[in-house]
């Protein structure tokens, strides 16, 4: 985790992003610096709650950055992403409590200072703020209305933040249920990596009531270098991270596509990494995941399965708009496969692995 700072700088206020030139990682807004690509950090999963091992495609170069708070927040789901926004909270002031189906997660939160729960009732006890880092939209459900949830403990005025990715008309459903027992809900959906979320430096896609914002304010400034105000309904962040999803997802299948093209033409695929993200054809996924194709590292820092669920969530809501999805749906057809092939735990660039498997093409590391 990072070293302790004595000072933590807000994030950014940002209005809707902007089409960028680049093409490599894109911008957060027009004049953002350009970004890098991250080195993420091991996933830390949990066995249930598991919170989503991000994909990285908001990431704009900023300074680390925080908030002093105080009063109380607890974190559901202490994986990969949950478990750095709950250092970043402690580290801000607050006094964090952190529940997760992975005792594990729990002790080592406590043994650091955090204050571990038995469940995300006791957690939310006497709360300002819950953060729900899963994975899906059931899993939030359950952690606000099911045995032992949030909606128990939870007290009056406070504010509920989900970071799920999910069906907007869901995110709304559940901001409708929570709202009418006299409580907030904020849907924030975030990006960044492991290695952002440790850092209080994610990008978080927001939206909610105005009172839900002003109550997560603190919770936001330290887990946010980039926060994006994208309406006062729930549901708007939702909606704006599927559309990032789509990309995202067509953009690892397409640049698997042709590292596997590429070695199975017998090139070079180090210097196809090369020459490509010196070119017009890079992408930021291609920029980000191709590397791990070149050293035959599949550890997951973003499953194949995240991208089964959202680009599944993708024609969902596209059949309901009677909207023509095909290239993401040709792109979930490939995640599909490679999670049929035994892979769906595995790092998303693997898709690369099922085009060498299915061709006999050999790719460092997995053999034909």
């Amino acid at each position: 985790m990072p070293s302790r700072r004595s000072w933590w700088p807000a994030p950014l206020r940002c209005s809707p992003p902007r089409p960028s030139s680049s093409t490599s990682e894109p911008t957060a807004s027009r004049g953002a610096i350009r970004g890098r690509p991250l080195v993420p950090m091991p996933s830390q999963r949990s066995s249930l709650f598991e919170d989503q091992v991000m994909t990285e495609q908001f990431s704009p170069e900023v300074a680390i950055s925080g908030a002093t708070g105080t009063g109380r927040a607890a974190v559901i789901g202490l994986g990969s992403m949950g478990y750095g926004m709950a250092q970043s909270l402690k580290r801000a002031g607050f006094d964090v409590a952190g529940f997760d189906v992975n005792a594990a997660a729990v002790e080592r939160f406590a043994a650091e200072g955090g204050r571990g729960a038995s469940s995300p009732a006791e957690a939310a006890r006497d709360a300002d703020v819950v953060v729900s880092v899963v994975v899906n939209a059931a899993q939030t459900e359950t952690i606000l209305f099911g045995a032992d949830g949030v909606a128990q403990t939870l007290a009056d005025g406070a504010v509920f933040l989900s970071s799920a990715t999910m069906d907007p008309e869901v995110a709304r459903t559940l901001a409708t249920r929570l709202e009418a027992t006299g409580r907030l809900y904020l849907d924030a959906p975030i990006s960044g990596g492991a290695q952002r979320a440790a850092e209080g430096a994610l990008t978080i896609l927001a939206s909610g009531s105005p009172a839900a914002f002003a109550k997560a304010r603190p919770a936001l400034d330290a887990m946010a270098a980039k926060l994006y105000e994208l309406g006062d309904a729930p549901g708007q962040g939702a909606a704006f991270k599927m559309i990032n999803q789509l990309l995202a997802g067509v953009h690892i299948a397409a640049a698997s596509e042709a590292i596997a093209f590429a070695a199975r033409q017998g090139l070079d695929i180090a210097k196809v990494y090369e020459v490509i993200t010196a070119s017009a054809g890079n992408s930021w996924m291609f920029e980000n995941r191709m590397p791990h194709v070149v050293d035959g590292d599949y550890t997951p820092r973003s499953a194949v399965d995240i991208f089964v669920k959202d680009l599944g969530i993708i024609q969902d809501m596209a059949r309901s708009a009677k909207f023509p999805v095909p290239v993401s749906a040709a792109a979930l057809q490939m995640f599909l496969a490679t999670s049929a092939a035994g892979m769906g735990r595995d790092d998303d660039a693997s898709v690369a692995r099922l085009y060498a498997r299915i061709t006999g093409t050999k790719l460092p590391g997995d053999p034909a």
